[in-house]
């Protein structure tokens, strides 16, 4: 869907008290709307962090955004002004709606009433389609993901998009606490898993702020946080096959209790026999009882790539 007409002004947009506890609880009474937790539902009803999380994203009318969650259309009113076009995207029908009307003054926004995952490792290809299209349009357009993302979907989006030829510059979003952690975790520490080192193979991350369950409606059980996550061009380079790595890293956190040299017997068993993996170690002189968690990002790069080379040889 398009949404037509002329677009509001900035000054105007930042006065909107579309997104206050007694606002949602009338508009949603008005037309007899619960929210479903399956969805992951959460409205940001503090403005100023809303403003926050827009003067974070830095954004210029070179920008494409992509935001997931449109809720009642607060944060994309917020971004709009600001930026070439944005794509937006709401799984429910009646919240779609009720952000249709909120962004009717718009000419600049995409609204797709989809769930933004096709699968657990796929967009939906209609998303892709809506953001490279205004991509195109211009040799300077810059991909961006701006967003109060449902805890449901935070992470599959991250980690899918980063597969993408052309990810986002920056994703500038709010998730939970608990998942910021581990996109900022460093080895050796409890957050440190597959989803770090994917991320951080690719990109610089930044927790901005840290937002208590008070400044969400429905409050959530949780802490959430505001985090920016800026894509490193080099760093992403380096890592040559993203999808041999993407799968290589995530085996031996499946197997977590063992130590990397069992991880690795488990994960490519058939492939890869016990000779050959203590030679990959030695290798790269990681000891037999060394662990996933312990590697740094450089380190299992490394590992990745000796491995690809190796069952390529084969």
């Amino acid at each position: 869907m398009r949404v037509n007409s002329l677009l509001r002004t900035a000054c105007c947009l930042s006065a909107m008290p579309n997104q206050t506890l007694t606002y949602l609880k009338r508009r949603f009474e008005e037309v007899g709307l619960r929210l479903q937790s399956r969805h992951g539902q959460n409205f940001l009803i503090d403005l100023n962090l809303l403003r926050v999380l827009v003067e974070a994203a830095d954004l210029s009318h070179d920008d494409v955004v992509l935001e997931v969650g449109t809720g009642v259309g607060s944060l994309t009113s917020l971004v709009a002004p600001h930026v070439s076009h944005v794509v937006t995207v709401e799984i429910d029908p009646r919240l779609f709606q009720l952000a249709s009307e909120e962004l009717i003054d718009f000419n600049n926004i995409t609204m797709l009433n989809l769930d933004a995952l096709a699968g657990k490792h796929t967009i939906d290809p209609a998303v892709l389609t809506a953001i490279h299209e205004r991509l195109n349009k211009a040799p300077s357009r810059r991909f961006k993901l701006v967003a109060n993302l449902p805890y449901n979907v935070a992470t599959p989006l991250i980690s899918n998009l980063l597969e993408l030829d052309r990810p986002p510059e920056s994703m500038t979003i709010t998730i939970q606490k608990e998942l910021a952690d581990r996109l900022a975790a460093q080895p050796s520490t409890k957050d440190y898993s597959a989803l770090s080192l994917w991320v951080q193979c690719q990109c610089r991350v930044e927790l901005l702020r840290v937002m208590p369950p008070t400044v969400f409606w429905p409050r959530p059980k949780v802490h959430s946080a505001i985090v920016q996550i800026t894509l490193e061009p080099d760093r992403r380079a380096a890592v040559g096959d993203r999808k041999f790595f993407h799968d290589f890293v995530r085996k031996p956190f499946l197997h977590r209790r063992k130590n990397l040299r069992g991880a690795l017997l488990a994960s490519f068993k058939g492939q890869l026999d016990k000779p050959q993996i203590d030679d990959l170690l030695a290798r790269l002189q990681l000891g037999e009882n060394a662990r996933a968690e312990e590697l740094s990002v450089s380190q299992m790069l490394a590992l990745a790539n000796a491995a690809r080379a190796h069952l390529h040889s084969i």
